[in-house]
């Protein structure tokens, strides 16, 4: 049995040793032990401000993933509110000019790279990683999705604009063909130095340093052009997990690795919309349940589950162990969508809720 639960002060060690294995490009999971704690600090304080503060500034979410056999910390997922806010939040956008001339029939359409803000004030999802040892059996489901059933139990308070940062494409030396094209020339670092500053120090240097012009992106090297907008080999399932929740790519792209971003809005996102709010019953669903996300509604406790589920009415029928890995009284409402996007399955959960 696993269980997503809010980060403790206690996971720092753990969270260390775990990050080890994320490699470059994952700058919201720094391979710093005091940065890593700062993140921890800034989760404990978002839990305890409570969700009609995340107006207020940039404020974060970090959980982690429990195997409650053994009581080890194998994955991570997050989210991250006001981007922006505090200190800038870059990206490229992909974009094109036309260069034409009648006197000599040339007509050109040139994509082209702009230095833009345009996300600030959204919801950030992201922090995610899974222990190579743990994928399979869902579990990279669970991660990817309890933090979606997390904005449909608040979503009144949550920007309306949720985008994802994909971890753009690498070597196995760590090199990124779209930094040693274009950022490197502007940074004077290497891109594993750059990728460590970004994720200890945040991002303002690149204000500092980044042209403000417009890139045309022909002048690039052909390996640069190649990768914008593509993603990591060991970032393609988190990338197809999301796009099957409706996020979608729009041209937006990381400024260091030419990542895709992709962005939706909570009220078209498929968890938001075929969730529901049920009574959790603990006993023994009936043979051939669905599989279900699980997730408790306390903002201050928030817990999510993978597990069998029927519904009765408007009752969650979930075994003792899940019941027990909610940390939930009987009764009390939790929110469940089935995983299976199988439509019988949908209707079938939808029409009892709604009965």
């Amino acid at each position: 049995m696993h269980v997503i639960r809010p980060v403790r002060e206690t996971d720092i060690d753990v969270l260390c040793e775990l990050v080890t294995g994320t490699g470059v490009g994952m700058t919201s999971l720094p391979r710093d032990r005091d940065s890593l704690a700062r993140r921890v600090q800034t989760s404990l304080e978002t839990v305890e401000a409570g969700p009609a503060r995340l107006a207020d500034a940039e404020r974060a979410l970090l959980f982690v993933l429990e195997n409650l056999d053994t009581g080890a910390v194998v994955g991570t997922t997050g989210l991250h509110t006001g981007i922006g806010l505090s200190e800038p939040f870059y990206s490229y956008r992909v974009s094109t000019v036309v260069h034409a001339s009648p006197t000599l029939g040339v007509h050109r359409v040139i994509p082209t790279l702009y230095l833009n803000n345009d996300y600030t004030g959204g919801t950030e999802v992201g922090s995610l990683f899974l222990h190579a040892g743990h994928r399979g059996g869902g579990l990279g489901r669970l991660l990817s999705r309890s933090r979606l059933l997390l904005l449909a139990n608040h979503r009144e308070h949550f920007p309306e604009k949720v985008i994802a940062e994909m971890r753009g494409v690498t070597d196995a030396r760590g090199r990124s063909p779209f930094w040693d094209g274009l950022g490197r020339h502007f940074f004077s670092m290497p891109f594993r130095r750059a990728d460590y500053l970004t994720g200890t120090r945040g991002k303002r240097f690149i204000a500092e340093l980044m042209p403000r012009n417009p890139i045309y992106v022909p002048l690039l090297p052909t390996a640069a052009q190649e990768v914008i907008g593509e993603v990591h080999p060991d970032t393609r399932r988190a990338r197809a997990l999301l796009e099957a929740e409706g996020f979608h790519y729009e041209g937006y792209v990381d400024i260091f690795d030419g990542g895709a971003t992709l962005e939706a809005r909570i009220g078209g996102i498929d968890a938001v919309i075929r969730s529901r709010a049920l009574r959790l019953t603990p006993g023994q669903p009936a043979a051939g349940s669905p599989q279900c996300l699980v997730a408790t509604m306390r903002w201050s406790a928030f817990r999510c589950v993978l597990a069998p589920l029927e519904v009765r009415g408007n009752e969650a029928v979930v075994d003792e162990a899940v019941a027990g890995a909610l940390a939930v009284p009987s009764g009390e409402t939790v929110r469940a969508v089935p995983v299976d996007p199988d439509a019988r399955h949908m209707h079938w959960l939808g029409r009892a809720l709604d009965e």
